[in-house]
């Protein structure tokens, strides 16, 4: 059960001015300005205003702060608007948040360096949790084994390290191993290449790649039926995807794990389209039950 206090308006609209470019650049964007607006490399479609309001084009949808880490990032509403005051510096549990700042500093520049979290001296807290999730323990070992899976010193995350064709850790996506509020933490490393994303590399024998939302569905996946070609997403943008086939051409099936809720179904649709479109045999694989991947396995482990 969420323990989630309400928001006053004033938190929210306190979260609602949080400078778009400046957070997007935190987040591991490569921001750039074109003319009166910001843009991204990782979503050429996407437009921000005025420093505070986003639409992306290719999808017809944007908003503000809060709707862009919901949508981009999967937070519910009260996360976010945690997130976004923990990021503007205002205490989240003060009685009443801090004055809008009246002025920002300069957007950052390009991509901010990426540097991999301190690693903790074991992965025990990762270990208990993953299980607790019903990961098998072989699959969570070898993940470990192969650099992809580790415990960061500073909060105990399990951090998921994405690594590009040459086996060199250019994204990073940490997930809190205790819950705080109702949710555990979620967020990607700064500098993050996220056209690259979570994945494993890639077997050349085998001619399908299969594709989650998150590092957890992926594990779960293997936990269920075993090792395969597979990458996550971090997200629902599929730059990730293009970046592993293009990487390896021998591929020619797609099949998508995204997640049984609305946004996971309409967007394997899209990529469905998209990929046919491209001359890949494109299916989608849908959890029998539970919302994703991972709720089905603990399912079926309690049945």
């Amino acid at each position: 059960m969420s323990t989630y206090r309400r928001y006053t308006d004033a938190e929210i609209d306190t979260a609602n001015d949080t400078d778009l470019p400046e957070l997007l650049a935190s987040l591991g964007y490569q921001v750039r300005r074109v003319g009166s607006y910001y843009t991204t490399q990782e979503m050429d479609s996407l437009r921000v205003k005025d420093r505070r309001t986003w639409y992306r084009y290719s999808e017809s949808v944007g908003g503000d702060a809060i709707e862009f880490l919901r949508h981009f990032h999967g937070m519910a509403f009260p996360e976010a608007v945690r997130y976004l005051l923990a990021f503007n510096g205002c205490p989240v549990d003060a009685p009443s948040p801090l004055p809008l700042r009246k002025t920002r500093p300069s957007p950052r520049r390009g991509r901010p360096a990426f540097v991999l979290p301190q690693p903790n001296g074991d992965n025990e807290r990762v270990r208990a949790y993953l299980r607790g999730r019903v990961i098998a323990p072989s699959v969570i070992d070898g993940f470990i084994r192969t650099g992809l899976l580790y415990e960061d010193a500073e909060h105990h995350n399990c951090v998921f390290v994405g690594q590009d064709g040459a086996g060199k850790a250019v994204f990073a996506a940490k997930r809190g191993t205790y819950y705080r509020g109702g949710a555990a933490f979620r967020g990607d490393v700064a500098g993050s290449d996220k056209s690259v994303a979570f994945r494993t590399p890639c077997d050349p024998v085998l001619d399908a790649v299969c594709v989650f939302e998150a590092p957890i569905d992926l594990m779960s996946w293997f936990t269920l039926y075993g090792k395969t070609n597979a990458l996550a997403l971090c997200g629902l943008y599929d730059a990730p995807l293009d970046t592993y086939l293009r990487e390896n051409p021998h591929l020619r099936r797609i099949i998508l794990c995204l997640d049984a809720d609305g946004r996971g179904r309409e967007t394997s649709r899209k990529l469905v389209a998209k990929y046919q479109n491209l001359g890949y045999e494109t299916e989608e694989q849908i959890p029998p039950s539970g919302k994703d991947w991972n709720e089905y396995l603990q399912k079926q482990n309690a049945a």
